[in-house]
């Protein structure tokens, strides 16, 4: 059964880093197929206006929190977050779990040359790991129907989609049946840190809770995405009071 924890109606898995691994290699061998989202308070907030979306999430096979705001507001429901699981440091935890095993991975999105080039050093990073192919998230209606054709082709057991929230989540859930992965994970913008185009916050900053002030900082035409962080704990603490 999962434990869970409501972040402003959105359902978190309260799992550890480790946890969240071992639950996606389970998925890898139970014969169905499932869909993964990582959210983080952008997206949260996203979904309180986008009916479609907050579907999406509720009914995921596994949610995380990709922000250690949605680790904070957990603190004011009964089932808290212990850790941050963020997108991109669950895929390379599974990368290093598959590596060398029959499991295989796919890359969608970013824009042109990015996916090829974070295969190429995902691959250097973890011998052994199977990437089998990749496209861009830059198509049409003709060109997504020689995406879909190709992921089916090539049957991968994993299909990272990197196409930003919350176009991913609803192309995941929209074609998952058809591609016929195993599963498929939302991963937003790591396709660019994967590839080395965007760097990661030095450690200090992520065990401080401030990526998001280092990527601020680094990527100043940010702002007017971060300026949902404080209208996202503004909601948190004014829900908290209606109780």
């Amino acid at each position: 059964m999962r434990r869970m924890t409501q972040i402003l109606d959105v359902p978190f898995d309260a799992l550890t880093m480790s946890e969240a691994v071992e639950k996606v290699r389970g998925f890898l061998h139970d014969g169905k197929q499932h869909y993964i989202c990582t959210p983080n308070p952008e997206i949260v907030m996203e979904a309180q206006e986008d009916k479609e979306l907050m579907r999406i999430l509720r009914e995921a096979d596994l949610v995380v929190p990709d922000g250690i705001g949605v680790v904070w507001a957990s603190r004011y429901s009964e089932i808290r977050l212990t850790e941050r699981v963020a997108g991109y440091d669950l895929t390379q935890n599974l990368f290093q779990a598959v590596a060398g095993t029959e499991e295989s991975v796919y890359f969608f999105g970013g824009a042109p040359g990015v996916a090829s080039t974070a295969a190429r050093k995902m691959k250097a990073r973890y011998p052994g790991l199977k990437i089998v192919g990749g496209h861009n998230g830059y198509f049409d209606q003709a060109e997504e129907k020689k995406i879909i054709a190709d992921i089916k082709r090539l049957s991968p057991s994993i299909l990272l989609v990197g196409l930003g929230a919350p176009k991913q989540e609803k192309w995941m859930v929209a074609h998952l049946e058809e591609v016929g992965v195993k599963v498929a994970i939302g991963i937003g913008g790591s396709f660019d840190v994967m590839a080395g185009n965007v760097k990661r916050a030095p450690k200090v900053f992520q065990r401080l809770g401030l990526e998001w002030f280092y990527r601020l900082v680094s990527q100043p035409t940010r702002w007017k995405r971060m300026m949902r962080l404080p209208k996202f704990a503004i909601t948190v603490l004014k829900k908290t009071k209606k109780r």
